[in-house]
C-alpha cells in the first residue's frame, strides 16, 4: 500500500479502516477497526513518549500492517514530520529522528554495520515490536545512548498497549501499560486487556504472563505454544530462551503428536542437528529436551518477522529419524 492510498482511506467518510493481522499463528485475517480508536492509540503513545508537534518520525514499515498505519496516524494526530523510506529489511535514512518503530529483523540488519549502528543511535525513541528480541541483540542495545523500547501489543489493540525499556538504568523485563489500559489474568493465567478507548469489550489474549501488583507484567509465552508431553507442560518460548546463548544457527521449538507422550518437543534448525542435540542435552532439563531434531533450509517466519508457528508445526509432523 502506498501512503497516498492510505491517506485517501483515512480521510474518506467511513468511520472504519481495514487492517490485517500479522499471521504469526495462522493465516492473516482482515479486521475492520474504528478510526477514532486509532486516534486514541496514537495519543497514548505520543503522550507516553513526550512527542511534540514538529518532531521527526520515521516510517520504514509496510502500510499493509497496523504498525505502519499507526506511524502515519501518530504523525497526523500529533503533527509530527513524517519521513518515509522503502519498507525493507535494511532501512536507510539520514539525520536525527525523534521517533521510529521497527521489527527485530530490521534492527538486527542495521546492527551489522557501524553506519547502521550510528543511524539507530540517532533515533531518540526507537520502538521494536512484532517479534522476539534475542539476548544477543538486547546486550548490544543495552549500551545505546538513546531510548530503546520493546513493545507489547497486537492488531486488535491497534499496535502496542505497553512498553519496556531495553537500555539504560531503567532497562527491565517488565512491560508498563499505557495510561487508560487495565490488565488482569484469566483463569488460565493469560493476559486480559481492558482498553475502552481502543477496543470494545474485554480482550483475552493467548499470552501467559506474570502480573505485578503495580500493574506491570512479564510475558512467559503463548498458551497455544505449550507442549503437553507426558503430563508436563512445556512453554516453547522458555525453551528457546534457554538456548539463545548456546545455539548460533537459527532454530525454533515446535511440537508434533506422539503416541506415547501425547505431544513431543521438536527442534527445527538451519544448522547441524547433532550439534543442536548435544547443546540441548547439556542446557535443558531432561523433560524439556526435544525428542526429534529436524534440519530445515529456513526457519519459517511471517512477513513481520515473527515465528510462523503453524508452519513450523507442519514441518515437524514427520520425524527426521
Amino acid at each position: 500500500m502506498e501512503i497516498k492510498e492510505f491517506l485517501a482511506e483515512w480521510h474518506n467518510d467511513s468511520p472504519t479502516l481495514l487492517v490485517h493481522t500479522s499471521g504469526s499463528t495462522g493465516e492473516p485475517k482482515p479486521m475492520w477497526v474504528e478510526k477514532r480508536h486509532m486516534e486514541a492509540s496514537a495519543q497514548m503513545t505520543c503522550d507516553f513518549l513526550g512527542l511534540k508537534e514538529g518532531d521527526t518520525a520515521l516510517l520504514c514499515m509496510s502500510l499493509d500492517y497496523i504498525a505502519g498505519k499507526m506511524m502515519v496516524v501518530r504523525s497526523l494526530v500529533r503533527g509530527l514530520r513524517l519521513i518515509t523510506v522503502e519498507p525493507n529489511g535494511h532501512p536507510s535514512w539520514e539525520g536525527d529522528v525523534a521517533f521510529a518503530a521497527m521489527v527485530p529483523m530490521q534492527v538486527f540488519n542495521l546492527l551489522q554495520t557501524p553506519n547502521g549502528c550510528r543511524r539507530l543511535m540517532r533515533i531518540q525513541h526507537l520502538l521494536i515490536g512484532g517479534g522476539a528480541i534475542d539476548e544477543a541483540m538486547a546486550r548490544i542495545l543495552a549500551d545505546f545512548p538513546n531510548q530503546v523500547w520493546s513493545t507489547y501489543g497486537m492488531t486488535e489493540t491497534l499496535s502496542h498497549i505497553a512498553l519496556r525499556r531495553l537500555n539504560g538504568p531503567d532497562a527491565t523485563e517488565w512491560y508498563t501499560p499505557l495510561p487508560g489500559i487495565s490488565l488482569s489474568l484469566s483463569d488460565e493465567g493469560c493476559l486480559r486487556i481492558d482498553a475502552p478507548a481502543l477496543h470494545e469489550g474485554m480482550l483475552v489474549t493467548n499470552d501467559i504472563v506474570e502480573l505485578a501488583p503495580d500493574g506491570r507484567f512479564r510475558v512467559l509465552g503463548r498458551k497455544d505454544n505449550v507442549v503437553c508431553s507426558g503430563g508436563i507442560k512445556i512453554q516453547m518460548e522458555e525453551v528457546e530462551r534457554l538456548l539463545r546463548s548456546h545455539l548460533r544457527e537459527p532454530y525454533l521449538i515446535t511440537k508434533r503428536r506422539d503416541e506415547k507422550f501425547g505431544e513431543a518437543v521438536v527442534l527445527l534448525t538451519e544448522g547441524d542437528t547433532m550439534k543442536a542435540e548435544a547443546v540441548c542435552r547439556q542446557v535443558l532439563p531432561k523433560y524439556w529436551q526435544p525428542r526429534d531434531y529436524v534440519s530445515v533450509a529456513h526457519i519459517p517466519m511471517t512477513e513481520t518477522g515473527k515465528p510462523a508457528r503453524k508452519q513450523a508445526e507442519a514441518m515437524a509432523q514427520k520425524p527426521s529419524r
